[in-house]
């Protein structure tokens, strides 16, 4: 796919200001490291993840989403009555039905023209919605529009560690298995995207590519579909780390030949990329296996972990916060999800 009228105005995000390191999760399973004889600093060893960030237990993810959302309209100049589209596209969901994009809709105070609904796909989720948005644009459907999502990982963790401790045959196994979750942090993240005839930044959206090796849809997943506040019901997530990373990297792979030749984007071409990020280890291995040179990278996982469908879009508007970015840059972001799927998209700076 590629685009020739759609541009990327701007980037915002919000964090919580709560933040909680790996070892402070670790104390909270000292009974169970006692048990099997493991030693503190093993989550951080494994993952690089120092800390992440979690908000308060009764904060629906519509609200941290709408903060970032009303930070990325201001930063791009659009009136809000000329956002034609709004799309919400975390994992983490106020409710079932009816969509939290309904939620901060009404909360933005967007026109009642405007096209809403949730997009949820695991960790490529926000991505997704950049390209459904984008299409919309390239098609001439809508004029400007607005792409966010906020993860909400407290619950998940804490449910991780309450099974942890109460499961009488738990193992170095099932710790280890645990970890996944434990890795997860929180945050929130909008981008506004727009036609090239009233775009005021001149980021353009390149183009891109999708591939799908949907035969490992069961390395992770989270087996409870259920509410948001339902108090009874905690997720339970199983993912697996090795499987993932092994078929992960080999379908990235797949996804940067063919990246590159539909971009035609040689590796020497890029200077910069933002990519999804699991853990230091992932990050290092993902560079490695495409030949790119680490410092085109940026990561932010050692201190925010993986906030799933946000985490590589932040990412991005940290970088972009930090001066990272120079005009004329080549930037590719590259989203990969369970599933596996994975997206990788060029932007020209």
């Amino acid at each position: 796919m590629l685009y020739k009228k759609v541009r990327i105005e701007s980037f915002a995000y919000e964090l919580p200001e709560t933040v909680v390191t790996s070892l402070a999760l670790e104390e909270q399973l000292a009974p169970v490291y006692q048990k099997l004889g493991r030693s503190f600093g093993r989550l951080e060893m494994m993952t690089g993840i120092r800390e992440r960030r979690f908000w308060d237990a009764d904060t629906p993810p519509s609200r941290f989403s709408t903060r970032a959302a009303e930070k990325a309209i201001a930063a791009s100049g659009i009136d809000k009555s000329h956002i034609e589209c709004l799309l919400h596209t975390s994992v983490s969901r106020d409710f079932l039905e009816p969509a939290t994009a309904f939620v901060v809709h009404d909360s933005l105070g967007l026109p009642p023209t405007a096209l809403i609904f949730d997009i949820s796909n695991a960790c490529i989720g926000f991505i997704n919605g950049m390209i459904t948005l984008a299409n919309m644009i390239e098609l001439g459907q809508v004029t400007a529009g607005i792409v966010v999502g906020g993860e909400s990982s407290r619950r998940l963790a804490e449910a991780t560690i309450h099974q942890l401790l109460t499961d009488p045959t738990v193992s170095r196994a099932k710790l280890k298995d645990g970890f996944a979750s434990l890795t997860l942090g929180s945050g929130a993240v909008a981008a506004v995207l727009t036609h090239a005839s009233i775009s005021k930044s001149g980021h353009r959206l390149v183009g891109g590519v999708v591939r799908t090796a949907s035969e490992h849809n069961g390395l992770c997943r989270v087996d409870k579909d259920t509410c948001f506040f339902d108090p009874e019901s905690y997720p339970n997530m199983h993912a697996d780390f090795q499987g993932i990373l092994k078929n992960g990297l080999g379908l990235v792979s797949e996804t940067w030949k063919a990246f590159s030749k539909e971009l035609r984007w040689r590796i020497q071409d890029i200077d910069k990329v933002f990519s999804h990020q699991v853990s230091t280890v992932h990050h290092e291995l993902l560079f490695r296996t495409l030949g790119i040179d680490t410092s085109k990278g940026f990561t932010t996982v050692e201190s925010l972990g993986n906030i799933g469908s946000c985490s590589l879009p932040i990412s991005l508007a940290i970088g972009i916060e930090q001066g990272r970015l120079d005009p004329g840059d080549r930037v590719v972001m590259m989203a990969a999800g369970s599933g596996l799927s994975s997206i990788m998209l060029g932007v020209k700076w």
